[in-house]
């Protein structure tokens, strides 16, 4: 973070929504192939490619999950909302690191005392706890501790 007035992003890769638009597509497509006339199962395609459209189309409104500068960071919360939160109501930033179905999985946390914003790495299009560690730097920075 050389410019502590710069403001650093986190955002959804860029190909995400095309690939959900396109999935919804496929669904939409092999439902009504293999629903040969039956409403339940054409309609639980529909839903889903639904939901698809929806998790697009916030990817696309709300690219940018995660925003840091010199006052604090901004979370996007709900479906579209944003949040600042200055850096004096931040409690902790972690990364909570499970094992999932064989896999590792990191969350970033941003606890603001009353509020927990939880982001992984689809949200943020970066490790975590590379995130993490960016965060707690800008905090040093603009409490004027020198970086490191």
């Amino acid at each position: 973070m050389g410019d502590v007035g710069a403001v650093t992003s986190w955002r959804v890769a860029r190909s995400m929504p095309l690939l959900k638009i396109v999935s919804a597509a496929a669904l939409l497509l092999i439902g009504y192939g293999l629903a040969g006339g039956d409403p339940v199962t054409l309609g639980l395609a529909v839903l889903v490619a639904v939901v698809l459209l929806g998790w697009a189309v916030r990817d696309i409104v709300v690219p940018v999950r995660l925003a840091v500068d010199e006052d604090g960071v901004t979370v996007v919360t709900g479906y579209a909302r944003r949040r600042h939160l200055p850096w004096d109501r931040i409690e902790r930033i972690t990364v909570d690191t499970r094992p999932r179905l064989g896999l590792r999985t990191e969350t970033l946390e941003i606890d603001a005392g009353d509020s927990l914003h939880l982001l992984g790495a689809y949200d943020l299009g970066a490790a975590p706890a590379d995130v993490a560690a960016t965060l707690q730097a800008a905090r040093r920075v603009a409490a004027g501790d020198p970086p490191g």
